[in-house]
């Protein structure tokens, strides 16, 4: 009876001997499995940090290309050929690479205070950091210094805009008063060449005031006493040759006989001014009686 207990006891232990086996294979592979896991991720983890550290290192670099093609732009030299809108232009540049600047520190700062937490963090990444942040001084320093340089420059820009309104000013008030004078002179020299005249019959002359006569009277011309309406006013120096529209005609103002002609032009008289700058000479108004 012992012998049989004995023998049931031993088929038990070999019956869960594998179930014992499989399940401490089944634990050590999920440790396996656990470590494998934070391998991968402490490995993400670090590929992604230096990744990271790459692409701020390429922004700085590039900041600092750009800031060598201001720098060779903004010199006392090149700022004096630039113009207004130019300048403007470079301030603007300017305003950007100060925020850029401003952004690649805060993304440092955090990069940084990342990699002090993980395991990755070590001497190199630690002087990469090191470099980066004089870089980024360096590139401030330089911002600052343009910054005063077009700064300095818009100061004389807004001074040389000054002299050049204020001569703009004077230039203007140099051809008001030059336009006013020659409006002058044109109306002198137009009121020196106006000239009047009168054509009429004796009765229409007589009745108008510009001659007087009478009965064994001799025809007079009533200077400075006729009615001015009754003439036409013309210029001097156009006025060469006057239709009459009568076959009689005469001229009774003051003007000497050589400088003109009644000629016939058709069955009517014509008056023609032969030497205008004489005729005018004595008197500015023509009279001239026609029958």
């Amino acid at each position: 009876m012992k012998k049989i207990n004995y023998l049931v006891i031993m088929l038990v232990i070999l019956a869960m001997m594998p179930s014992c086996r499989d399940k401490a294979e089944e634990s050590s592979e999920s440790r396996q499995d656990s470590i494998n896991t934070e391998l991968n991720d402490s490995l993400a983890t670090a590929l992604a940090e230096k990744d990271s550290l790459m692409a701020l290192m390429n922004d700085i670099s590039d900041g600092m290309n750009r800031l060598k093609e201001l720098q060779d732009v903004v010199s006392v030299r090149n700022l004096d050929s630039e113009t207004p809108d130019r300048k403007a232009q470079l301030r603007s540049d300017m305003e950007l690479l100060q925020k850029s600047v401003a952004e690649r520190k805060k993304r440092l700062e955090e990069l940084e205070k990342r990699l002090s937490q993980s395991q990755n963090y070590n001497d190199e990444m630690r002087k990469t950091i090191e470099t980066m942040k004089k870089q980024l001084a360096s590139q401030q320093s330089t911002i600052d210094d343009l910054t005063r340089q077009l700064a300095e420059a818009h100061i004389v820009i807004n001074t040389l805009n000054t002299r050049v309104d204020s001569l703009n000013t004077v230039n203007t008030e140099v051809r008001e008063e030059k336009a006013r004078a020659q409006e002058e002179t044109v109306r002198v020299t137009n009121e020196m060449n106006t000239c009047y005249y009168a054509i009429g019959n004796k009765k229409e002359l007589k009745n108008n005031r510009i001659i007087e006569t009478g009965f064994l009277k001799k025809t007079k011309i009533m200077e400075g006493d006729f009615e001015k309406s009754y003439f036409t006013k013309a210029d001097k120096r156009t006025l060469s040759t006057l239709p009459l529209h009568s076959k009689k005609a005469k001229v009774l103002s003051k003007h000497p006989k050589d400088t003109y002609q009644l000629v016939d032009d058709g069955n009517v008289k014509t008056l023609r001014i032969t030497d205008p700058a004489r005729f005018w000479e004595l008197s500015n108004y023509l009279i001239v009686q026609i029958d």
